[in-house]
């Protein structure tokens, strides 16, 4: 008999233990009172009276989670776990994903979507706390279509309302060219093209940036940039091993994934790289080409602000440098001899402006398809209505016949009817 227990009936201190089937019950022998029975839930206070407790009033009811949810907490936590964030993440993530998963829109969604939210949650924990993590690596850990997943984040972020920073470009940098397999000599990696890490970093960072003073940038993707700028850069560390490597077979050293743009952006990269060279006294008359400027990079990154100033222009600095042209060429005849025969050009000539420093969707605009106009075929028998009429009466003898036809008409329709 447990001690301190009483019947509630009749207050009797003798109970004792009954089975009935696989459920034990606590019945009083002097009364007959069951105290307990189908207990599935108690608390510590209800154990001590010795009260019974259903499972509508118990704890189990309301903490009830579905599978679908139970698998996805395990997901989330997983994912963490793969990634080896911090257990605050994990955390954080996991009260996010228990928050979507109120909203109906996601609780009724397609099982998709449901393993794209786990990525999600998790990219929005890292995006906060500045963890440098991309989408594409989430979409690859998870083989989920890059579109769905994007789509999705968008969604998550306007339905719980969140703050969500972007990535800096710097540490996305930092993380996208640690995974290279470039580092170390290996079965795959020759030798020659091993290269040091700290060196190739510094030197990406440094083309990223080229690339963000150029507007190459802004509003695309920031992996296919960054692949080019690895590329040049790894290229330019020792050019005559790596020349002849194409931008395919070094992702495949490196083992990561071409980005389908990457070869665009390549070419946007050498381009401006030949524009900053004609600007270096000492490269003028090198004949360089797009795989010869990789050479001197180096050169062009460390006089990168003064040759973007000289090789790009601004609308306004034009304009204050002819004005000042103007002013100093009035004065000054026998300087602009000076000046044109320093430049082989004839008297009254200036050398050709640099090109604008514009965006490649401006330089660039994609070509509009022009609606053809519809064409009407006139055959002369269209009715013509009475507002009309006026544009084609010409003469006064045509209003007069025109006014007749009109009063004959009304009088032809206002008369009686025949019997």
């Amino acid at each position: 008999m447990p001690s301190g227990g009483r019947c509630p009936d009749c207050g009797s201190a003798e109970l004792v233990e009954e089975s009935h089937y696989s459920q034990s019950q606590l019945v009083c022998s002097d009364c007959g009172c069951v105290v307990t029975e189908g207990v599935l839930t108690t608390t510590f206070s209800d154990e001590g009276a010795l009260r019974e407790v259903t499972y509508s009033r118990s704890t189990g009811e309301n903490e009830q989670v579905s599978r679908s949810e139970q698998r996805g907490l395990r997901r989330v936590r997983d994912l963490c776990r793969v990634l080896q964030l911090p257990s605050t993440f994990e955390d954080t993530a996991v009260a996010y994903y228990q928050q979507a998963y109120r909203h109906s829109g996601i609780r009724a969604a397609r099982l998709q979507k449901k393993e794209v939210l786990v990525g999600c949650c998790v990219l929005i924990t890292c995006r906060q706390h500045n963890w440098p993590l991309t989408m594409g690596t989430i979409c690859t850990l998870l083989y989920a279509d890059l579109d769905v997943f994007s789509g999705t984040y968008m969604q998550i972020v306007k339905l719980l309302g969140l703050d969500v920073p972007s990535l800096c470009l710097t540490d996305l940098v930092k993380t996208y060219c640690g995974s290279f397999k470039l580092f170390q000599a290996s079965a795959s990696v020759p030798a020659k093209y091993v290269e040091d890490k700290e060196k190739m970093l510094s030197r990406t960072l440094q083309l990223v940036e080229l690339a963000d003073e150029t507007w190459l940038v802004t509003g695309r993707h920031p992996l296919p940039v960054i692949t080019a700028a690895t590329f040049l850069a790894w290229q330019s560390l020792k050019p005559s091993d790596r020349l002849t490597c194409s931008l395919a077979r070094f992702c495949k050293l490196a083992n990561v994934d071409l980005p389908y743009p990457a070869s665009s952006r390549l070419q946007e990269l050498l381009a401006v790289l030949l524009r900053m060279a004609e600007q270096l006294a000492w490269l003028q008359v090198l004949k360089l080409d797009k795989r010869s400027v990789v050479k001197h990079i180096g050169d062009l990154l460390q006089h990168r602000h003064t040759l973007l100033r000289k090789a790009f222009r601004e609308g306004t600095a034009e304009v204050e440098a002819q004005k000042e042209l103007q002013e100093q060429g009035q004065g000054q005849g026998q300087g602009k001899e000076m000046r044109s025969s320093s430049l082989d050009l004839p008297e009254g000539k200036r050398p050709a402006s640099p090109a604008l420093l514009l965006p490649p969707c401006m330089l660039k605009p994609p070509k509009r398809v022009c609606p053809t106009p519809s064409v009407s075929t006139v055959t002369g028998d269209e009715n013509i209505s009475d507002s009309e009429i006026e544009q084609y009466l010409r003469t006064p003898q045509e209003v007069r016949d025109f006014q007749r036809a009109q009063a004959a008409r009304q009088a032809a329709t206002s008369g009686p009817n025949p019997p």
